[in-house]
């Protein structure tokens, strides 16, 4: 294998300049990986929000080379087994209702896709296959609602509905129309939903790209309440929080996260947030791509028929069996509990840093806010110290690593956080 060095010069004459990496790594056991001159760093990003079971875990590897062996591609023409019991254990661990239904697809991006052309299909927008016009007569107008700060994916339709300008502006003229509401305003969520005419709303219930934020205790129950009221799909984008990430196996299941909490806005009990609509990538497949679109109830799940939507690749066995290995070693070695106390106490212990202002998050999705803003700086020197971050703004760092850190692991980024800051320009 070549150098590091050599590595990246042959990285930047063979491939698109739309990244800048940072390093070429070689190989990885847990939360450690390796570069291509053999140095060590500790993985407190994995793969953003990917690597759930970290690197090479042992029953993912024997899953996916069984599946391997046995059968790998097949496409949508046919279907597998692992496929089919995928399907039946997220509408499990989703909270699915009745008729409930599934979509695989090969990333959130895409994952994405399939939902915003459910919510349109509803808007009465999108007409049937075989050309009769709205496939919801009386349609919603097509009003898909996201909120400001989203992250929802940067194909054409998903990058409609992401507000970063600086991702949508230059293809503004080929995305659709969304409006897009102040993140965590109750005020601005009911006066959208109040004509009647919005089809969705979509959401993160932790903005990931937006540096690491929740939302007020009550919005999500509120955003249930209102959608219910007035008609509208509530669509929980659930890509980077979803797989236990926040110590749940969705976030919007976390009590932390306004969950299963009382409505503020009327004083009645709520039940979770439990959506129309839930979109699902990253830590599904623990490195192995995948997407889903899980429909959480016969009305949902109607909104698209055969020749609606369709992937080549999507589902397949062997991405299918990546996602039952992640899902039951999570199940098997508590992963979802240790993402919730050690990211607590985590968060406390980096809170304590010189120069943090706040640290935020659920479970093992945090974000730490710096009392200057030199997050990028920060990244740079924690990498030769050897720990991997990244930044996702001028203050903020983000962490969201394997769900099979160790508080060991955790405590050896906390000691070294203060002098990284102190050193940082």
């Amino acid at each position: 294998m070549p150098s590091g060095e050599a590595a990246m010069a042959q990285y930047r004459q063979r491939l698109l300049p739309v990244f800048n990496p940072a390093l070429v790594l070689a190989r990885g056991r847990g939360a450690v990986v390796w570069d291509a001159d053999g140095r060590e760093y500790l993985d407190l990003l994995g793969g953003i929000a990917v690597n759930a079971l970290g690197h090479a875990h042992p029953a993912w590897v024997e899953a996916v080379s069984r599946q391997a062996a046995r059968l790998g591609h097949i496409s949508n023409l046919y279907a597998s087994q692992p496929q089919i019991d995928l399907a039946g254990k997220l509408l499990e661990i989703t909270g699915a209702g009745p008729g409930g239904r599934v979509f695989f697809a090969n990333s959130g991006a895409e994952a994405n896709e399939a939902a915003l052309k459910a919510a349109l299909r509803r808007s009465g927008t999108g007409a049937d296959q075989r050309g009769r016009g709205p496939a919801q007569p009386g349609g919603r107008g097509g009003r898909i609602l996201a909120l400001e700060g989203s992250f929802h994916g940067r194909t054409l339709g998903a990058l409609s509905l992401t507000a970063k300008p600086a991702y949508r502006q230059p293809f503004a003229q080929f995305t659709g129309p969304a409006e897009f509401l102040p993140a965590g305003d109750l005020a601005a969520l009911e006066a959208a939903l109040a004509d009647g005419g919005a089809a969705a709303l979509v959401l993160e219930v932790i903005q990931g790209e937006a540096g690491v934020l929740p939302p007020p205790p009550a919005y999500l129950a509120a955003a249930r309440r209102l959608t219910s009221q007035h008609g509208a799909l509530l669509w929980i984008d659930e890509i980077q929080t979803g797989i236990g990430r926040t110590g749940a196996w969705m976030a919007y299941q976390n009590p932390l996260l306004g969950g299963p909490l009382a409505d503020e806005l009327d004083g009645r009990p709520a039940q979770a947030a439990a959506p129309d609509l839930v979109t699902l990538a990253k830590g599904l497949g623990a490195g192995f791509p995948i997407g889903a679109m899980v429909a959480m109830n016969a009305e949902a799940a109607g909104l698209l028929q055969a020749g609606d939507h369709g992937t080549t690749f999507g589902g397949g066995p062997l991405a299918a069996a990546a996602a039952l290995a992640t899902i039951q070693v999570i199940e098997d070695e508590g992963l979802m509990a240790r993402a919730a106390d050690l990211g607590a106490r985590w968060r406390a212990d980096l809170a304590k840093a010189p120069g943090v202002k706040a640290v935020r998050g659920a479970g093992l999705l945090i974000g730490i806010v710096l009392e200057r803003p030199n997050a990028p700086d920060v990244v740079k020197a924690a990498q030769a110290a050897g720990f991997l971050i990244n930044a996702t703004g001028p203050d903020i760092l983000r962490l969201a690593p394997p769900l099979v850190l160790t508080a060991a692991q955790a405590e050896r980024f906390t000691q070294a956080l203060p002098a990284l800051l102190k050193e940082t320009p």
